[in-house]
């Protein structure tokens, strides 16, 4: 009898361990899922804004006078930022920090872009390009929030993975941290300006 009772007690302990182990696992897929369902996210916004280039330059190629070199650059630029893609499994901060050097040489492309337009008033005045214009600086607002929400989800997963208990299922299990978007460089000084 007491042999009986110490195996149905070592079987209900054993059972509750696993049942345990499948409810950390669970939550850990769970959270998982949300960190590549934002990145996703992020990747939508990106390509939102891939989409809405080519025809910010067929507006801006239709003045005869533009700087083709420009146009070139900012082609290029969009070209190697979509043909950058990452799997959500593996979302190391190398592979982000790949993803958004990048999209900040298109960032940067575009900004050549619309300084250079500057110098163009009726093309600044053409409501097709005032609208795309507006677009792309909606799209840009999108993109930094999506960022935002994906280190926030990107955080709370690897706070989760990293914490005892569960990180000894994080690690039966296979689940790696997860990168974060960063600042580009010199963010961290504000630019001089002189009047």
């Amino acid at each position: 009898m007491k042999n009986k009772t110490t195996l149905l007690v070592i079987g209900a302990l054993v059972v509750l361990i696993v049942l345990w182990g499948v409810n950390i696992y669970n939550g850990l897929v769970t959270k998982e899922e949300n960190v590549n369902a934002q990145w996703a996210n992020v990747e939508t916004s990106y390509q939102r804004r891939a989409d809405l280039i080519p025809n910010l330059v067929a507006t801006v190629r239709g003045y005869a006078d533009f700087e083709q070199e420009t146009l070139t650059q900012v082609i290029e630029a969009r070209a190697k930022a979509t043909s950058v893609n990452i799997d959500p499994s593996n979302l190391t901060p190398e592979a982000i920090s790949q993803f958004e050097a990048a999209q900040g040489e298109l960032s940067s492309a575009l900004s050549r872009l619309l300084v250079t337009v500057e110098r163009y008033p009726e093309l600044k005045a053409n409501q097709n390009f005032l609208e795309l214009q507006s677009q792309l600086e909606g799209t840009e607002n999108r993109i930094a929030v999506e960022r935002r929400k994906f280190n926030e989800m990107a955080k709370d997963f690897n706070a989760t993975i990293r914490r005892i208990p569960r990180n000894l299922v994080a690690g039966i299990g296979g689940f790696e941290a997860r990168g974060y978007f960063e600042s580009a460089a010199g963010t961290e000084t504000a630019p001089e300006v002189i009047f």
